[in-house]
């Protein structure tokens, strides 16, 4: 199963885990992601040259989609765009804490771009990076591991 796009929101979501130090390379295609709450351990592997990927977040793993955690792994490889300034804005964010509050990601969305806001980054410089992040995922094609490489984690 190819991995489909993922909701705008896990880009800021990926920006923020990257800003607050959550994603600890382990090599060149694995890497754990700690979750905004620090309450779970996401294992995440990304296999460019053979297009294939794993991670155990919620939403690549149920949803089909590319989630945050590959999303930040494929930042800090310079596969798509990192914004140093957004990712600093996006900092601290309790995304979990958002989520089951507002139970709507656009909801969700409209809290954090005020949160760049008052942080000196505009929500339209933020979007048009988003853009611009989305539109190099197009370009990522992603088929879905079941399961993690055995080797990925030395398990």
């Amino acid at each position: 199963m190819v991995l489909s796009l993922p909701p705008r929101i896990k880009v800021l979501e990926a920006l923020g885990c990257i800003a607050d130090g959550r994603i600890e390379l382990i090599n060149e295609n694995t890497a754990r992601v700690t979750s905004s709450l620090g309450d779970r351990i996401y294992r995440v592997y990304v296999d460019l040259s053979r297009g294939v990927a794993y991670s155990d977040d919620n939403g690549t793993k149920y949803r089909n989609y590319i989630g945050y955690p590959i999303i930040a792994l494929l930042m800090l490889r310079g596969v798509i765009p990192y914004s140093e300034d957004i990712a600093k804005a996006l900092s601290g964010i309790p995304w979990k804490i958002l989520n089951e509050k507002y139970k709507r990601y656009y909801l969700v969305e409209r809290e954090v771009l005020k949160r760049a806001e008052l942080r000196g980054v505009s929500s339209s410089h933020v979007m048009e990076f988003v853009k611009v992040v989305m539109d190099r995922l197009k370009d990522v094609k992603l088929r879905k591991l079941e399961q993690l490489p055995l080797t990925s984690f030395g398990n």
